[in-house]
């Protein structure tokens, strides 16, 4: 008979020695006072990381300005990127083999020195190095904060703790922008990146010190095998390939034209590539960066499109309506971030509520269902919006989209915890928190290009005198200063449809989410799951 689920507060010890009822890994007891003070410092170290996303968004004008650095503009965003989504991976081979405390930690550091390089650097091309330094840690960090709550928490616990760390997501991309503008104006821009330096430290000390792993011993491969392990032939291939991709989305329609040979030879280098790397995979079998096995398996991959969608989605939303804000209701930066607080709030409030359904129900599948639902009609409802749309519209609409977004966002890392082997399960975290990151970076992209595309065509249309140009260039906040204002309803009709046309990328994906959620497997969190070790099991 299936043991009942407690839904009461926290015990004053979290057992662990014994199975809970979701088959838990082998762990020492931790307090509350262990697991609290571990999830704060995860939460930062999670807000720093995304936060790095979207804060220097509004701090780009005044380092082109020191720099003279237009052309690198494209560059300071994507770089940081490119090194997340190319390391994601990699950092699932890490945890898989290696403790989970000193890859973390490692992380961490790799994200820090970048951050620091970021803040001294005098030159444009410093601070591309050190997005890219940071990137490269920040790919390790998300997965291991939720592999520090799988190996502190029970199963049936755990909806909760992932829940929180979702919503610094939200969070962290609502505050960005304002941040960054108080940061540049009252201070220097250099602070958007020195700010994550005692924060990280504090997460820093909170993991080394109160952090224990749990009571079993992995696999780790001799130093002379470890290149072996981490499938660099497969690296190889997947990593040049997610360069050319994001490389070809972002230039692709803006600097050159989609039947540019430069765009064509990215995206036939981007098919070849792919393609190679798949043949590495199958050949590599259980040394692969992506075993086989792991992939093959229903409730991994429809986990991933689930999580591919829903954060492509929400990442066209949380950058295109902040400039719908500025531009159509000449709200300043820190304004539009507060006008933006409905969707954030809706995503932090139901994130924690959606872990607490799914420990409820015992099944996380209805939760996504209505993430998928949910977020579809708000996103359809964000793409309506004109010129002279109210208060009671855009508020409402991101509510929605909010609701849809937290209830989703952190359920596919739950089906990987529930469905996997436990020595599985750093692989399996790895790969949806790629799916995620791949999301934003490719949707990101497209959104852009369509954003750009619509305005110059529909802008030619209303007013043809107008450089589109100069009026891209002169950013949202200023737009009122130097337009005539003859001009300025024609260019403000060409933003807001070229915005809602960004828009319906997001209400395509929303819409395909579900395609995750029907194919996904219902397995109750609450039933004993498999925790048979593969021959590199440990956690």
């Amino acid at each position: 008979m299936e043991k009942e689920v407690a839904t009461d507060p926290l015990p004053q010890e979290i057992p662990s020695d014994a199975p809970d009822e979701g088959g838990s890994l082998s762990r020492p007891a931790a307090n509350t006072w262990t697991v609290v003070s571990l999830t704060i410092a995860l939460c930062l170290g999670v807000f720093c990381m995304s936060l790095d996303v979207t804060i220097i968004t509004t701090a780009i004008p005044r380092i082109t300005d020191q720099f003279d650095s237009l052309d690198d503009i494209g560059w300071y965003g994507s770089s940081y990127l490119l090194t997340n989504c190319a390391t994601t991976l990699a950092f699932g081979k890490f945890y898989t083999f290696y403790s989970t405390k000193w890859v973390y930690l490692s992380a961490l550091f790799l994200f820090e020195v970048g951050s620091l390089v970021c803040g001294v650097t005098p030159t444009s091309v410093g601070l591309i190095l050190g997005r890219c330094i940071a990137g490269l840690g920040a790919g390790g960090l998300f997965s291991g904060s939720l592999l520090i709550i799988a190996q502190t928490v029970p199963l049936h616990r755990r909806p909760v703790f992932t829940a929180l760390l979702g919503s610094m997501y939200g969070i962290a991309s609502v505050a960005g922008p304002p941040l960054g503008g108080a940061l540049t104006d009252r201070v220097s821009w250099r602070w958007c990146f020195y700010i994550n330096l005692p924060i990280g430290a504090v997460t820093a000390a909170f993991v080394l010190f109160f952090f224990h792993a749990p009571n079993s011993v992995k696999r780790r491969p001799e130093l002379r095998k470890l290149l072996s392990e981490l499938d660099p032939i497969g690296s190889f291939f997947f990593l040049p390939a997610i360069v050319c991709l994001l490389l070809a989305l972002q230039w692709g329609g803006t600097q050159y034209s989609w039947k540019s040979p430069r765009i064509i030879v990215l995206f036939v280098l981007t098919g070849v590539l792919l393609l190679a790397f798949v043949a590495v995979q199958i050949r590599q079998n259980e040394k692969a960066t992506l075993p086989p096995r792991i992939v093959q398996n229903r409730n991994i991959w429809s986990s991933a499109w689930f999580a591919i969608t829903l954060n492509g989605a929400y990442f066209v939303f949380i950058y295109y309506l902040p400039i719908w804000f500025q531009a159509i209701k000449a709200a300043s930066a820190t304004k539009s971030g507060v006008m933006n607080l409905p969707s954030i709030i809706a995503v932090v409030v139901v994130s924690i509520i959606s872990g607490m359904l799914v420990t409820i129900f015992g099944y996380y599948n209805p939760v996504m269902i209505m993430s998928s639902v949910t977020l579809s009609i708000g996103a359809g409802l964000l793409s309506t919006l004109k010129t002279d749309s109210g208060s009671g519209e855009w508020i409402g609409y991101q509510i929605l989209m909010g609701l849809g977004v937290g209830l989703g966002m952190q359920q596919p890392f739950m089906v990987v915890q529930n469905v996997l082997p436990d020595g599985d399960v750093p692989t399996g975290t790895a790969v949806i928190t790629f799916a995620q990151t791949l999301g934003g970076a490719i949707f990101i992209s497209v959104g852009q290009n369509i954003f750009q595309n619509q305005f110059a065509h529909t802008m030619h249309l209303e007013d043809p005198s107008v450089n589109v140009a100069t009026v891209l260039s002169a950013g949202t906040t200023t737009l009122r200063k130097y337009l005539p204002a003859e001009q300025l309803p024609a260019v403000l009709r060409s933003y807001n449809t070229a915005i809602t046309q960004a828009f319906y990328v997001g209400v395509a994906l929303a819409s395909l989410s579900c395609i995750g959620t029907i194919a996904l497997e219902w397995k109750s969190v609450k039933k004993p799951r498999n925790t048979t070790p593969n021959d590199h099991s440990g956690s």
